[in-house]
C-alpha cells in the first residue's frame, strides 16, 4: 500500500466508537429550517439562560420572527449582508437567526476591533445593514462609513434589573472612552433600536426560498498570514455539514437533555458555530455570558448543572491553579472540550492532576466551518487532536509539493469534506492559492505542520508560517513554547524566528514570568533551562522578559503581532 492508499484507507476508522459512521447523510436543509425543526420538537425547553433570565425555544422563535420581520421591513434581502457587532447576548442569537431566515448573509465582528478594523469589514463584506452594541456604536460612527440600517441595542434589554444596573457599569469600565448615542442624535441620524422593532412587528416574516448548497450563510473573517483579514465563504450546507458530522461523532450528548456553558465570544468561528449554533440546533440549553468572568461561570456551572464545556487553552491553564476550580465536579461532566489553539502538556497534567478529568482537544479553521478533528471520548492520546470526523478526508503531504508524506512524518494537513468553504470572498487569488488538485480531487490546503500516527491519530506541531529555519535546521516554535511553559516561573510564551544573513533566522523567545519570579531569573538562566531540554539547535538566542504577550481574540500568543514587532524596528 502506498503512502497516499494509507491516507485514503482512513485508518482511524477502527478507533471510532462503536456505532459511528464512516459517512454520515448531510440534511438538505437551511440553517433557519434546522432551528425551527428544533422548536418544534423542544419548544417548551429553555433555550438561552442570561444571567437568570430564561427564554424558551418557542420564545426565541418568536424574537426571531418579529426581528426578521422588521429587517423585511427595512429592506434587508436575500444576498444583502447584515453585520453583527455585539457582545454575547440574546440580541446576537436573535438577529443571526432572523438574518438567515431572510436568505441574507451575516459578517461577525470583533468587539475588540478598532475603527480602522470594522471599517475595513463593513466595506469588504458590503454590508447593508449593522446591529450594534450601543457601547460600541462610537467605532461605527468613527469609520465614516455610511450603513443604510443602523440597529442599536443594549446588553441590559435582556438582563433582570438590578443585574443590568450592574451589567451596564461593568461594560462602562471595560470600553471607557466609548460614548452611548444620546436618543436625540439616534433620531437625527434615523437610527432604529433593536428593542423598539421587536414590539413594534408581528412574528410574520416573508418567506424566502433558500439552496443550501449554494446561498452563502456568513462571511466569518480570518486573519490570514499577513495584509487585512479576509472572509470565508460559507454556505448553509457547510454549516450543517459541520453541525452533523459533529453529532454523529459526540454519542455521550442526547438531543434536548444538555446544558451547554457559553462564554466563548459568537463572533470567533468556535463559539457562532460549536457553541451556539450546533447548542441551538440539538435542543440544549445555553447558559450564556458577555464577558469570561470566571466566578460567575463556576457558579453557573453548578447551580445549572452543565453538562458540556467549552474552553481555550489559556483559560484552561488559569483554572488548574484558580482557587475555587474546584467548587465543580468536573467529573460529572460529560465532555470538556477544548479548541482555537493547542493544549501545552504542563496545562493537560495540572488539569488532570487538579480535577481528575481529561480535556479533549479539536481541531479547526474558519474555513473548515470551525472543526475537522475531535478526540474521541473513549480513547483520548496526550498531545493529539484527535480522528477526523465522519465524511473528512485528511492527509499529509510534503510542506513545498504533493507528495503524500509516511506515517509519523511531519508535513503539511490538507483536507476534503463538505464542511470546507467554498472560497475567499473577492480574493481569488488567495482561493486558488489556498486550495490543490491532486489526482482530480480538491483539497484545502491547512496551512498547519502535522503529522498522522500509526493509529491515524492526529498531531499539531506548527503554523507552516511559524516554522523557524536556523542554519538549515527546522525548528518548530511551539517545541520551543512547550519546554519553556514547562518551567515552573514561567507564565507565558512566544517564540518567533528574527532574520539574520548568517544563519537564516535566529530563535528569540518572549517570556512573562510568574509574579514573584520577576527580577530574580535571568535570560542566562532560561537559555541554560533550554539547554538542558533541548537540542543546541532549538536553543533561543535571545530571551526578552516581558510583562504581557499580545493576544488573538480568542486568547492565544499572536506570534503574528510577536513578527510585525521586529520588522517595525
Amino acid at each position: 500500500m502506498d503512502t497516499k492508499e494509507i491516507y485514503m484507507s482512513k485508518p482511524w476508522l477502527k478507533y471510532y466508537e462503536e456505532g459511528i459512521p464512516e459517512e454520515i447523510a448531510i440534511p438538505d436543509v437551511s440553517i433557519p429550517e434546522s432551528f425551527e425543526q428544533t422548536v418544534e420538537k423542544h419548544g417548551k425547553r429553555t433555550a438561552l439562560i442570561f444571567y437568570g433570565k430564561k427564554i424558551s425555544y418557542s420564545a426565541l422563535k418568536d424574537l426571531v420572527d418579529r426581528f426578521a420581520t422588521a429587517l423585511a421591513d427595512l429592506g434587508i434581502q436575500k444576498g444583502d449582508t447584515v453585520a453583527l457587532y455585539l457582545l454575547n447576548c440574546p440580541q446576537y442569537v436573535i438577529a443571526y437567526f432572523a438574518s438567515l431566515k431572510l436568505g441574507a448573509r451575516i459578517t461577525p465582528i470583533s468587539p475588540v476591533y478598532t475603527s480602522k478594523e470594522v471599517k475595513h469589514q463593513l466595506v469588504d463584506s458590503e454590508a447593508k445593514a449593522i446591529i450594534s452594541e450601543d457601547i460600541l456604536y462610537d467605532n461605527v460612527r468613527n469609520t465614516g462609513v455610511e450603513i443604510e440600517k443602523v440597529i442599536l441595542t443594549s446588553i441590559g434589554n435582556y438582563l433582570p434589573f438590578l443585574k443590568r444596573l450592574i451589567g451596564q457599569k461593568t461594560l462602562s469600565n471595560a470600553y471607557r472612552g466609548t460614548a452611548i448615542p444620546t436618543p436625540q442624535y439616534i433620531q437625527e441620524k434615523g437610527i432604529y433600536l433593536f428593542k423598539d422593532l421587536i414590539k413594534k412587528y408581528p412574528p410574520q416574516p416573508p418567506q424566502v426560498s433558500i439552496n443550501p448548497k449554494e446561498d452563502i450563510a456568513a462571511l466569518p473573517y480570518t486573519g490570514g498570514t499577513t495584509g487585512l483579514p479576509k472572509a470565508a465563504i460559507l454556505t448553509h450546507s457547510n454549516i450543517i455539514s459541520l453541525r452533523t458530522m459533529s453529532a454523529s461523532f459526540t454519542t455521550l450528548l442526547k438531543e434536548g437533555d444538555e446544558t451547554v456553558i457559553a462564554f466563548l465570544p459568537f463572533f470567533h468561528i468556535f463559539g457562532q458555530v460549536v457553541v451556539m449554533l450546533n447548542s441551538l440546533i440539538q435542543g440544549y440549553t445555553i447558559v450564556l455570558f458577555t464577558t469570561p468572568d470566571v466566578d460567575a461561570i463556576l457558579s453557573d456551572m453548578e447551580r445549572y448543572q452543565a453538562s458540556v464545556f467549552y474552553g481555550v487553552p489559556t483559560l484552561f491553564d488559569g483554572l488548574k491553579e484558580y482557587e475555587k476550580t474546584d467548587r465543580v465536579d468536573w467529573r460529572r461532566l460529560k465532555l470538556i472540550i477544548c479548541g482555537a489553539d493547542t493544549l501545552h502538556d504542563s496545562t493537560m497534567e495540572g488539569w488532570e492532576r487538579r480535577t481528575k478529568s481529561v480535556i479533549l482537544e479539536g481541531y479547526g479553521m474558519t474555513e473548515t466551518t470551525s472543526g475537522s478533528h475531535i478526540t474521541p471520548h473513549h480513547r483520548p492520546k496526550r498531545g493529539s487532536f484527535g480522528l477526523p470526523l465522519p465524511n473528512v478526508k485528511a492527509a499529509i503531504i510534503e510542506v513545498e509539493g504533493t507528495e503524500f508524506m509516511p506515517v509519523n512524518e511531519v508535513g503539511e494537513m490538507i483536507l476534503s469534506g463538505p464542511h470546507i468553504m467554498q472560497g475567499y470572498w473577492k480574493r481569488p487569488e488567495e482561493t486558488k492559492e489556498s486550495f490543490i488538485e491532486i489526482d482530480g480531487e480538491k483539497w484545502l490546503r491547512t496551512g498547519d505542520l502535522v503529522r498522522m500516527d500509526d493509529e491515524g491519530y492526529f498531531h499539531f506541531f506548527d503554523r507552516k508560517r511559524d516554522l523557524i529555519k536556523y542554519k538549515g535546521y527546522s525548528v518548530f516554535a511551539r517545541h520551543v513554547e512547550e519546554v519553556l511553559y514547562s518551567h515552573p516561573q514561567i507564565k507565558a510564551a512566544g517564540v518567533v524566528g528574527v532574520p539574520d544573513p548568517s544563519v537564516g533566522q535566529l530563535i528569540k523567545a518572549y517570556v512573562v514570568l510568574q509574579s514573584e519570579a520577576r527580577g530574580r531569573i535571568s535570560e542566562e538562566e532560561i537559555m541554560e533551562f533550554c539547554r538542558q531540554n533541548l537540542a543546541h539547535y532549538k536553543v533561543p538566542k535571545i530571551i526578552e522578559f516581558r510583562g504581557e504577550l499580545p493576544k488573538t481574540d480568542v486568547g492565544k500568543v499572536s506570534r503574528r503581532e510577536l513578527r510585525e514587532e521586529l520588522e517595525d524596528v
